[in-house]
């Protein structure tokens, strides 16, 4: 016996995604729905073999469908996602809205998968941020063994989080750098992204950090330990998918970078490439599709008493949106729905 499962915002780059991984790990499902706005209602999207066709989410009636997996920006998802939950559906949430709700779980299935547990307050259950879910992967086993004081993370983060506009205009933008007579003037990014980088993800806070850079300090601290202090650098370079992080971590107690490199390799959802060798590492590129969370440049920062360097790549439309939120269903059936 499956479950009744709606992909809400199925035509965009995350829920076409999550509709793939749903087929791929063959999540046990009855009943499917493909749900996405009226200027989008007919528009065909694949679900393993089958096609579906959308459905219009403002006259969808959630009521007896099990779990509701938002692809859908804040507004839409604050006027839909409480009509779902309030029917017994399990809003997984890939928006920030509920993110930092106290009543709401900030789930990474490898890290904190029995927070799913508390779901029960709002039936809603929320996606991390892309850049916090991979770096979390490779904290937590980390921080298990040593215990994690601090981390200075620096992001180089693909057009791909800021969806299908990001990806036309850095595509866009490089095809004109080749045509003299063109110019794509920046739209979706605040500076020209082709040949480029720009250290500014979402709008700038008080304290001269981004909400990017002020995401990924308060979702470490909820999903991973609240005493970690986290200070981020988060920037957007010219790649398509894959985003990449050199993350500096202090421990309380000594960990040697073998031990380390031991602990991650048997660690859930990671792979370790670590080779001190030309091309002994993984980059973005290398990454997409993939559902790990690749670990390299693994080594010992002697600046410090007890630190460590690490770089770590995933696919962002993957670990960062929609195979995070599938494993969040998939630990939900385990734990809580325990129908299949």
């Amino acid at each position: 016996m499956g479950y009744n499962v709606v992909v809400v915002g199925a035509t965009g780059n995350v829920g076409r995604e999550i509709l793939n991984i749903l087929a791929e790990r063959h999540f046990p499902v009855d009943e499917i729905a493909a749900l996405a706005s009226r200027r989008s209602l007919g528009t065909e999207v694949s679900f393993g073999e089958r096609t579906l066709k959308t459905q219009d989410l403002d006259a969808f009636d959630f009521t007896g469908w099990d779990i509701a997996l938002f692809a859908v920006g804040s507004d839409a998802t604050k006027q839909y996602a409480p009509k779902a939950a309030a029917t017994g559906c399990v809003v997984i949430d890939n928006s920030s809205l509920y993110r930092y709700d106290a009543d709401v779980p900030l789930v990474v299935p490898e890290v904190n998968p029995e927070a799913v547990e508390d779901c029960a307050k709002k039936n809603i259950i929320a996606n991390p941020n892309c850049s916090t879910a991979q770096m979390v992967v490779a904290l937590k086993p980390l921080h298990d063994r040593a215990r994690i004081k601090r981390v200075v993370v620096s992001t180089y983060q693909s057009v791909s989080g800021a969806g299908k506009d990001g990806m036309d205009e850095l595509w866009e933008q490089t095809k004109a750098v080749y045509n003299p007579t063109a110019e794509v003037a920046p739209k979706k990014f605040q500076k020209e992204i082709a040949f480029n980088v720009i250290p500014h993800i979402d709008v700038f806070m008080e304290d001269g950090s981004t909400k990017e850079e002020w995401k990924m300090v308060a979702e470490t601290k909820k999903i991973v330990d609240p005493a970690i202090k986290v200070t981020a650098t988060c920037v957007r370079v010219p790649v398509f998918v894959g985003h990449s992080e050199a993350i500096n971590i202090e421990f309380e107690e000594f960990l040697d970078e073998d031990e380390a490199r031991d602990i991650l390799r048997e660690s859930p959802g990671i792979m370790v490439i670590d080779k001190r060798e030309s091309g002994g590492y993984v980059t973005p590129k290398e990454c997409v599709g993939d559902y790990a969370t690749f670990i390299s440049r693994i080594r010992q920062d002697s600046t410090i008493e007890n630190g460590l360097n690490l770089w770590c790549v995933s696919d962002n439309l993957r670990k960062g949106a929609a195979l995070n939120a599938v494993q969040i269903a998939e630990t939900l059936g385990n734990r809580v729905l325990k129908k299949a």
